[in-house]
């Protein structure tokens, strides 16, 4: 065939072109595992920061961290019952994607939807301390929209499944420099200690750019805001009502308040 033939270059085109679409796909089915690992790791390492397993996690080695994650018990929690399922693995259920498959799927109402979530899955994984037979501490998984992006992030509480214990902010997109300063190490440290609820169990917990004294019993509800990141501390604040509200924890945590004789 003539190298100057238009059909011979459509073939030349053609041929690269499929080429390069299976190195393309065989790329992507080899890595997909590598990355699924990578990504399995990073969210173990946010789970055990938060464990109060170790006070430094990034001077852990991988193995380390994969030691301290297996001293935690793993567990479902069907949320519209606030009682631990049975019937699926706690080890492979994946919330983020059964929150898109029927049988997991749940219509969050509207008026309960304060974190702009649309749906969410009827399970969740979480994550207890134990000493023994006794609880230490929970590590629950949360998300909400934020300004520009979905907020993940984990929060522990403490045994009395009341006070918080420690955050951590697992993944984000918000503006740099201005919404990403959710990450910033003291400020997640201002968290510690603060309560969810009061004695009747409403959620009296804000983050707020008011000055709260701190003699006061407000004080032990509240974090304190950050200049410039109304928009994204909003979308904080609402996931924090969304899933400590009742379609969210609440009836979890009662109960377990009850069964643990918290």
């Amino acid at each position: 065939m003539n190298n100057d033939s238009p059909l011979k270059a459509i073939m030349v085109v053609t041929v690269t072109a499929l080429v390069c679409s299976v190195l393309v796909t065989v790329a992507a089915v080899t890595l997909r595992p590598i990355q699924r690992a990578y990504e399995d790791l990073e969210r173990i390492r946010f789970i055990v920061r938060v464990s109060g397993l170790s006070e430094s996690v990034e001077t852990m080695s991988d193995l380390e961290v994969i030691g301290a994650f297996q001293d935690l018990e793993i567990r479902l929690v069907d949320l519209d019952r606030g009682a631990f399922d049975s019937s699926n693995n706690p080890d492979t259920f994946d919330a983020r994607e059964a929150a898109t498959e029927p049988q997991f799927r749940v219509a969050i109402p509207a008026e309960l939807d304060v974190a702009s979530l649309g749906t969410r899955s009827s399970l969740e994984t979480v994550y207890l301390l134990r000493d023994g037979e006794t609880l230490q501490r929970v590590i629950l998984p949360i998300h909400g929209q934020g300004m520009w992006s979905t907020i993940y992030g984990f929060l522990a509480l403490e045994s009395d499944l009341n006070t918080i214990a420690a955050l951590t902010i697992s993944e984000q997109g918000e503006t740099p420099g201005i919404g990403d300063v959710i990450l910033n190490p003291e400020w997640q440290a201002r968290w510690q200690g603060r309560r969810l609820y009061d004695e009747q169990r409403s959620l009296r917990f804000r983050i707020s750019r008011e000055v709260v004294a701190a003699n006061t019993e407000d004080a032990s509800y509240h974090v304190d805001g950050l200049a410039g990141a109304t928009v994204t501390l909003n979308g904080v604040m609402n996931l924090m009502r969304y899933w400590f509200g009742p379609h969210g924890y609440s009836r979890f945590l009662q109960n377990l308040s009850e069964t643990e004789g918290s």
